[in-house]
């Protein structure tokens, strides 16, 4: 695959294309790629291209730039096509999935992923990417989608469902991350580390965290980590949200034996046991941010403006490593060096004790012959019920964007772990309700309430 073309759908998220184009044009066998930019904010878009071109010059590299404001254009013909969008922004969209929620006395942390937040979200987000997907299909049908959009496990089980020829990997970096993370709690350097990990994005969990000894064997480090939390010398303040003391997953750890993926902020939401209204000492006792996902996007926005403003002027861009995976399948797929990375996938046996078709993250072989799944059959049972709680959300969220039945929006909402231990029946569906006529120009148009009109 000489001079590949490599796409982003979304490329206004002009830090984020940044840190991945930068880790395209510093691998040989990808520099000198046709790097295509869309997106249909022409500021944004603009900004990107100014980016990725200090990074060509920066690098030496004799990579091509384009820019597109035509999906299906900036797609025809590609190889690779990473998608990072956010249908509906921060403002509005973001902002209602938490205002109208706290009206029913309903508090998230995130909301992105799961929960009534999450379950809007992927109403707004699944249409778009079905025609990332068509596209792809009709004009690039070898393309590999490497998408990085929440809530990720309802986007890939929702396009795997009605394009299952659409070759596609979700990415996310929590397991990578919360290795680092560990690694960092325990005073262990990430290379001796060795782990192994499987369930569903942002619920799957290390089946196995070990260091390398020097006479080459491996020992569980599980009992340290038990062992700093009941002694309170573990968790560390976390270095990603000082916010957040990452207590809830070590809380978990012990319950359940062992170490989830995502975050302690993520986590609470994804069970009915942290985050309860009437339990103020909960919220204290495990350092749970509510609203976190708002406040980080209110920073995020003026750290990403500041850093566009400072991308402009610049006449070089450094370049580090972002620790993102889409440069290294990239490289895998175009060199056949082989690589491992945790992908979601479609669930095609891959994880046995799972439903066929819901999202999956296992580790994944990549190299010339593309993504090639490992089976991973030994998840403990509890970590299996527990997943299936948040699999039954995202299925009937998924149900309804196939099928157009508006009522299994409401099905959803009734099956979150976190709603259902916090609003009786008739709580949950006036607050879908609110959220649909909220949302009402971001939806598909069976999901839609005008206002003022009855469910």
């Amino acid at each position: 695959m000489p001079n590949p073309v490599i796409t982003f759908i979304g490329a206004g998220s002009t830090v984020f294309t940044k840190n991945i184009a930068g880790d395209i044009l510093q691998r040989p066998a990808l520099a000198d790629a046709t790097i295509r930019l869309m997106d249909i904010d022409p500021r944004r878009l603009e900004e990107s291209e100014i980016v990725v071109g200090k990074l060509i010059r920066s690098l030496g590299s004799r990579a091509r730039v384009e820019t597109h404001t035509d999906q299906r254009r900036a797609i025809a013909g590609a190889d690779f096509v990473v998608v990072s969008f956010q249908i509906g922004g921060y403002d509005p969209c973001t902002i209602t999935d938490f205002e109208v929620p706290k009206k029913f006395g309903l508090r998230q942390t995130i909301a992105d992923t799961l929960g009534v937040g999450g379950i809007m979200r992927g109403l707004r987000t699944v249409p778009h990417l079905w025609k990332v997907a068509e596209d792809m299909a009709e004009t690039a049908g070898d393309a590999l989608m490497l998408q990085y959009v929440n809530p990720m496990a309802i986007n890939t089980w929702a396009i795997g469902a009605r394009y299952p020829q659409v070759k596609q990997v979700g990415l996310c970096h929590s397991v990578q991350g919360t290795a680092w993370e560990l690694a960092r709690d325990l005073d262990i350097p990430l290379e001796q580390i060795r782990y192994r990990a499987g369930g569903i994005n942002h619920m799957a969990f290390f089946l196995n965290f070990e260091q390398r000894q020097p006479d080459g064997s491996y020992r569980d480090l599980y009992p340290l980590l038990r062992q700093g939390y009941r002694e309170g010398r573990l968790p560390k303040p976390s270095h990603w949200n000082p916010r957040c003391p990452n207590k809830v997953r070590y809380e978990m750890m012990m319950r359940l034996g062992y170490f989830v993926t995502e975050s302690s902020e993520h986590f609470a939401e994804y069970t009915p046991w942290f985050i309860k209204r009437d339990r103020p000492d909960l919220i204290e006792r495990f350092g749970i941010p509510l609203d976190e996902y708002p406040k980080r996007c209110v920073e995020q926005i003026a750290r990403w403006e500041k850093q566009a403003q400072e991308y402009r002027e610049a006449r070089t861009i450094t370049v580090e490593p972002s620790h993102e995976y889409a440069s290294t399948i990239m490289n895998a797929i175009v060199t056949g060096e082989p690589a491992v990375i945790y992908g979601n996938l479609p669930n095609a046996g891959y994880i046995p004790q799972l439903p066929e078709g819901c999202a999956v993250e296992v580790p994944t072989l990549v190299d010339d012959n593309g993504l090639q799944p490992t089976v991973v059959r030994d998840i403990p049972p509890q970590l299996i019920a527990l997943m299936r709680t948040n699999i039954n959300v995202q299925d009937l969220t998924v149900q309804a964007l196939l099928t157009g039945n508006r009522e299994h929006i409401y099905h959803a909402a009734m099956l979150d772990p976190h709603t259902g231990a916090e609003l009786d029946l008739d709580q949950i569906w006036a607050l879908v309700d609110d959220l649909l006529r909220a949302h009402d120009a971001w939806l598909p148009d069976f999901a839609r309430i005008a206002p003022g009109r009855a469910a």
